[in-house]
């Protein structure tokens, strides 16, 4: 009966450090989001700078070689220009599209859109550029954050199993 106890004491423990630790993993995740995407601007630049293929199909391109959440953002993207403009189909997309960028991050993001296939190749380069400079401002915000809530969410989640493990002996 002791070493029943003893194990679910350590079975508690051991869940609540794993919470603490899935939780700080959503700033790490953000900043490789962030990143991801603005290297998916990076190749969209060069696209339409030196390819001059249509919006649709580069963020087809962009979606192939792209992982996870970045990947769904640029194929629904895709899919919604079918229906309707492409900045349109960017802001939808981003609404849409389940991933770990916060409010401001999808609105920066949004930005973009506002441009995108309206004005010629030199202006949506520039709204590329412009997004990709709040883009930087914006990864240097969630790497501080990771920096600073990363360690205590995991610290926290030991804490908070450490003093279940208290009170249940």
């Amino acid at each position: 009966m002791l070493t029943i106890k003893w194990i679910s004491l350590i079975l508690v423990f051991i869940t609540t450090f794993f919470i603490g630790i899935l939780i700080s993993k959503k700033y790490k995740k953000r900043v490789e989001e962030l990143n991801e995407m603005k290297n998916a601007l990076s190749i969209f630049k060069t696209k339409i700078k030196y390819t001059y293929e249509p919006i649709p199909e580069i963020f087809n391109q962009i979606s192939k070689i792209s992982t996870n959440n970045i990947k769904n953002i640029f194929k629904k993207s895709t899919d919604n220009m079918k229906k309707t403009n492409a900045g349109t189909a960017w802001s939808k997309a981003l609404d849409e599209s389940s991933t770990y960028l916060t409010y401001e991050d999808i609105e920066v993001l949004k930005g973009l859109g506002k441009l995108l296939g309206k004005t010629d190749i030199q202006g949506q380069i520039s709204e590329i550029d412009l997004t990709s400079n709040f883009l930087d401002v914006q990864i240097a915000k969630a790497r501080n954050e990771q920096d600073k809530n990363e360690k205590m969410y995991k610290t926290l989640g030991a804490i908070i199993g450490l003093v279940f493990v208290i009170v249940l002996i």
